[in-house]
Formats: C-alpha cells, structure tokens, sequence
C-alpha cells in the first residue's frame, strides 16, 4: 500500500503553525529558552519524521513500479509461452461448455480451446431461475411434464437440457427454456462432443443449489463423455469437492494462464484436480519432456 503523505504533511503544517504560535508567546510572554529548545526539538523530530515517510512512500512506490514490471513480464511470458505448450493438444476434438453459476466465464477459457486446436461447439448458460419453486412448476405444467417436485424436478431440467446439447432432438423443449429465460444458448446442438466444461463455483454468499450441477455431470457420464468442472479463483463458494466425488477432473483457477493450461492437458488426456486450493492436488499436470535437437 502506498502511503499517500499529503496529509502527514498538512497536519505537520498546522502543527508548526501552532509551535510558532507557542515559540512567539512563550519568548514574549516568558522568556524562557528552556521552552523554546524544547519547541525546537519537537519541530526537528516532526521534520525527521516526514522526511521519513517520504523516503518510505518512495521506497513503497519503486516496489510497485517493480511488482508492474514483473506482472507485465509474466504476462508476455505466458501469451507467448502457452501457445506452445497448448498447440494441437485438442486437434479436431469438439467440446460443449455448460455455464452454472450465472455469473459466465473469462472469454481466455475458449481461447485457450481454440489455442489448442480444438472447438467449442455450443455453449448453454443455465440462469438461477431453476431456484424458483413457482417457476420452475409452471415451466413443468407448459411442457407437459409428468409431476415432480424438488431434485427430480431439477435433475428433469438439467437432463432435458443435456439431451438437447448432446442430440439436438428437443429444440421444443430447449426453446421453451431459452423464452422463460432458464437458459441462453449459443453454438449449434446435437454435435457430437469429445467433452464437457462445466463451469460452476458461485459469487453468492450462501450456497446455491447444486442439484443441477450433479445432474448434468451424472447425464454425461452414463454416456461415458469426459466431464471438467471449472471455477475461477475467487469465487465466494466453490463446487470442486462436490464435483471430485463424481470423480470428474476439476480445475479451480480457471481465470489464470496455469488454470487455462490444465483445463487443456485435463481434456487431453490427463484426469486430475487441478489448481491452488485445498482441493486440488497439484497446480498443473505433469508436462511431457521434448528432446530438444
């Protein structure tokens, strides 16, 4: 933190306005030089003290001049260097993106797909709205589904979704929950994928229904399609320890170069929890050495 001694110094100022005020009276009214070496000191140790927070705040500002320096040099360094590391890990191979925590997800996540080689081919953003007991019974009575309430009414929701991802052959259905904003889509349905990314977490204080999530990931995998789940760094609640007992890959920094990096490598090939926080073994995959000729 930089320290900001403008108002050190206008508080120094009023406080040697006041000890000239009391060097003035005191010389005049009492003529005692004991009390005016004794102002002096105050004011010289006063002086010593700004020109001590100037040398710090000059010391805190050439440390983040430095800190800047490296963040951008880490930067370049990772634009440059990730693309090596990515290319064609994900040739030809499609994947659909399923968003979960109705908040979206940093556009460097289908970058990195693409930097890979791959395709994203359809990406379906699910809207909290399934939390709502009124709604979600209305949208049930709509499209003629049989009564169900509580998980089976939200595992009905994520599967019917799921199938329209996976095989295109419900857009009734799909269009439906795109007009009562349960879902926006975008990409094409019913392409064959050689993955899912879900990406979930949430910045909700209190923890959203997860129901959905484990739906989706249970619909994926009886077709035995790879599921990863995503979360960015901060998220107020995460969702990777819920998604590592259904025995999917996760990565929880999905918003960094490293995060983006494992996704990649998880998709291709190698399974693993992934990231920096207490529930991800390791930071990154163990990288393939190449024999430099």
């Amino acid at each position: 933190m930089i320290v900001d001694y403008k108002y050190h110094i206008a508080s120094l100022v009023a406080v040697f306005l006041a000890l000239g005020i009391g060097i003035l009276i005191g010389s005049t009214l009492l003529g005692n030089d004991a009390l005016i070496d004794y102002q002096k000191q105050v004011t010289d140790r006063l002086e010593n003290q700004l020109q001590s927070l100037r040398e710090t705040n000059e010391a805190i500002q050439a440390r983040a001049n430095t800190l800047e320096i490296d963040a951008n040099m880490h930067k370049q360094f990772e634009k440059q260097v990730l693309p090596v590391l990515m290319a064609g890990k994900l040739a030809e191979k499609k994947f659909a993106l399923v968003e979960l925590n109705s908040y979206g997800f940093p556009p460097e996540l289908t970058e990195a797909i693409a930097s890979a080689g791959g395709q994203v081919s359809s990406i379906t953003s699910v809207s909290t709205l399934y939390d709502d007991k009124q709604a979600l019974e209305k949208l049930q009575q709509e499209l003629g589904w049989e009564a169900a309430s509580g998980e089976k009414l939200i595992g009905r929701l994520a599967t019917e979704i799921a199938d329209g991802i996976v095989t295109g052959e419900n857009p009734a259905v799909v269009n439906s929950l795109a007009e009562n904003e349960i879902i926006k889509t975008s990409g094409e349905y019913g392409i064959p994928v050689d993955g899912v990314i879900i990406v979930g977490g949430s910045y909700r204080e209190n923890k959203r229904n997860i129901q959905i999530d484990i739906a989706f990931i249970n619909y994926f995998q009886d077709l035995n399609i790879p599921v990863v789940g995503v979360e960015e760094t901060d998220v107020a609640y995460s969702t990777m320890k819920e998604y590592q007992r259904k025995h999917v890959s996760t990565v929880d920094n999905i918003d960094t170069a490293p995060g983006q990096l494992a996704l990649v490598l998880a998709l291709s090939g190698k399974p693993g929890h992934y990231g920096v926080k207490s529930t991800a073994q390791t930071l990154l995959p163990e990288l393939e050495k190449r024999e430099v000729k």
